[in-house]
């Protein structure tokens, strides 16, 4: 924000040139060239030379005298991490040995009382199929992180207990219910459809859409297993398998997926998985919001 009107004698001390006003500010010059580009403070242009409002200037710094400023904090860690890498590994090592003596990583640590590295030891020693269902919990981490965190007026209101789906999220006043699966991996490969079953696309992958953990109805004597249609709305598949990547994810309507032939009130165990976005399947959350409050029923693959 600028002006070309000239400031009385007595505003002429309101103005100041930007190494001043970096001075005043306690940070570096490009972070007020930053501040002046994002239209942040006032400026007034003389005889060629841009000058910033002192009031401006001064009117949000925080840091006390005396204390190092972001930008110079960040220096220093740029700094420092450069001389570092060019430590031999042993001294990487041993620099972050001593890190970790000080600072967790993460609170489990302190709830489980142990450090991370040893949680990490404990993953690596478990079997194939705890690290299958550590793989589930991060796919639903990534998820999170890398969908949900970036949606804009949306509230997670995930509640406890043993629910049918991973996340409950409020959207302009609707709720959408969400399962999150891992691609299925067969003898260390990514799973083909038609490996699940004879009639799936070949070209497809699968996922297998069921409990992790079995159980038995006490009523009625039927397995658990399997989900029923209704209890999500939309079903989301890690392809980190397939792609690497731990952030893409396909996702389709819960109401959209086969059916047991025998019990068409649930949902078959696989189901196959397109790798590139298609009608059935797509990389787009917003896309999958659409479906599910637009589109008509169907089946996938049909």
């Amino acid at each position: 924000m600028s002006t070309k009107k000239k400031p009385r004698e007595a505003e002429e001390k309101e103005w100041v040139s930007q190494a001043e006003a970096a001075r005043l500010r306690g940070v570096s010059r490009q972070a007020i060239q930053k501040l002046v580009s994002k239209g942040k403070l006032r400026t007034y242009s003389i005889g060629g030379r841009l000058l910033v409002s002192r009031p401006d200037a001064v009117a949000h710094r925080s840091d006390p005298a005396g204390r190092p400023t972001l930008d110079e904090d960040n220096a220093s860690v740029t700094e420092l991490i450069a001389i570092v890498r060019k430590a031999p590994v042993r001294i990487q090592r041993e620099v972050l040995r001593r890190l970790r003596s000080q600072l967790a990583v993460h609170p489990l640590e302190e709830e489980l009382g142990v450090p991370a590295e040893v949680i990490l030891e404990a993953i690596s020693r478990s079997s194939d199929l705890s690290k299958r269902g550590i793989r589930g919990l991060i796919a639903e981490a990534y998820f999170k992180i890398a969908v949900l965190d970036e949606l804009k007026d949306a509230s997670d209101i995930t509640p406890g207990g043993n629910e049918p789906y991973d996340f409950l999220v409020e959207l302009d006043r609707r709720t959408v219910s969400i399962q999150v699966k891992m691609q299925r991996k067969k003898g260390g490969r990514p799973m083909k459809a038609n490996q699940a079953y004879r009639t799936l696309p070949p070209e497809d992958y699968v996922v297998e859409t069921q409990r992790t953990r079995g159980g038995t109805d006490p009523r009625t004597g039927e397995d658990t297993r399997p989900y029923r249609f209704g209890e999500f709305d939309i079903l989301a598949v890690s392809m980190e398998p397939s792609t690497g990547s731990w952030s893409e994810f396909r996702l389709t309507l819960g109401r959209w997926l086969i059916p047991k032939p025998d019990r068409p009130e649930l949902i078959l165990k696989f189901q196959p998985v397109a790798l590139e976005p298609d009608d059935d399947w797509t990389d787009s959350f917003k896309q999958c919001l659409d479906w599910h409050w637009n589109a008509p029923n169907k089946t996938i693959r049909q």
